[in-house]
């Protein structure tokens, strides 16, 4: 039970929600005003958290552009120097968007309406910037169901509101008859139907006086298009990075030369299977071992194989993301090292050949 509950948490509620919110933008008045806000509510929240989870679950999007990285890895698809900029520009959408929630109309000027649609559609554009950074992955695909969701609900707000102010006999052009420049620019916006143009309008100076109070906290204009571009393996990145290296996750030795260079002290680059690996003495030593098994004791050396094959698997597919967990196992395998080298210098005349030859490329 509780697994179905799980996976009914992860998998179907995002779905429903999804549902949820497109039904809600088309029936205004069918849903009760006070339970869609807490859908919302419920959308957002989980949607940040569902997006971090899965992040950190299926993706490895931590390391600078220039890091090098194994296998399948990506490197982190928002430069970190710009993450403030990205976080500020989608917080600023999400007041708009509660100030919207929690004000009727009938509380709120047309120039404070439309400064809120503004906000949001600032976090909307970095939203959809995001989605594009991503879509070069088809893993991240998930990723875009939160943001998806943002828009539909910005949507959804916009309509409602127009429609609110529209529906309350008391917005007449004679309430907002004023003098001075708020005046003016409460007549001009009186017909709710131009709001979605003047946010637009708005949103220009918006977004200077929010980048001009960033650059006081150091986060200068040009910092929310490095955002973007400081990367590598993403949509609009420009840096290229190191070659990914492959390092077989599915063997223990192997996986511990991916460890910290000081620790288990790589020798050299390698190939296997026609991939450059990371090679260390300690792989060397125990790849000329299971090739003496082998060459020798073919039916030992397959039970050998099927056996680390059955419990080894899982071991090493874990503790490959960590290079903690490499040191440790480098450092746990230190034994097994002493021991097939003791039986490489048992039964081979020359030991320290077999062992040298080891994951050099194939002469063609």
């Amino acid at each position: 039970m509780p697994i179905i509950l799980l996976a009914a948490a992860l998998f179907v509620l995002p779905g429903l929600l999804t549902i949820y919110n497109i039904v809600g933008f088309f029936s205004y008045k069918r849903v009760k005003k006070i339970f869609k806000r807490v859908v919302w509510f419920v959308t957002i929240v989980l949607g940040s958290v569902y997006s971090h989870m899965y992040i950190n679950a299926m993706l490895n999007m931590d390391a600078l552009w220039s890091d090098q990285l194994y296998n399948d890895d990506l490197h982190q698809a928002l430069w970190e120097g710009g993450v403030p900029s990205f976080i500020v520009l989608v917080c600023v959408g999400i007041i708009g968007l509660f100030i919207l929630c929690i004000r009727k109309t009938s509380q709120l000027s047309p120039v404070v309406i439309v400064l809120c649609i503004s906000a949001m559609y600032i976090t909307a554009i970095e939203l959809i910037v995001y989605c594009i950074q991503l879509a070069k992955e088809p893993i991240c695909l998930p990723l875009m169901l939160a943001p998806a969701n943002y828009l539909i609900i910005v949507m959804t707000i916009i309509r409602e509101k127009i429609m609110e102010w529209n529906e309350n006999p008391e917005h007449q052009s004679e309430v907002y008859n004023k003098e001075g420049a708020l005046g003016e620019i409460n007549r001009l916006l009186i017909k709710a139907e131009t709001w979605p143009v003047f946010a637009l309008v708005f949103m220009i100076p918006l977004l200077g006086i929010l980048l001009g109070v960033m650059s006081l906290f150091g986060q200068t204009p040009d910092k929310v298009i490095r955002t973007w571009t400081e990367t590598a393996d993403w949509t609009f990145s420009t840096k290229i990075p190191p070659q990914n290296l492959t390092m077989d996750e599915h063997y223990l030795c192997t996986v511990a030369a991916g460890g910290h260079p000081e620790v288990v002290k790589p020798v050299r680059m390698g190939e296997r299977h026609g991939h450059r690996v990371v090679v260390n003495r300690q792989l060397m030593i125990a790849n000329a071992f299971e090739n003496v098994l082998e060459e020798k004791t073919p039916r030992f050396h397959r039970a050998v194989r099927n056996f680390y094959d059955k419990y080894g698997f899982p071991v090493a597919d874990y503790i490959r993301p960590h290079k903690a967990a490499c040191d440790i196992t480098y450092f746990v395998m230190k034994p097994l090292e002493w021991l097939f080298l003791l039986v490489l210098y048992t039964v081979d005349a020359n030991p320290e050949n077999r062992i040298a030859v080891q994951y050099l490329p194939k002469r063609k």
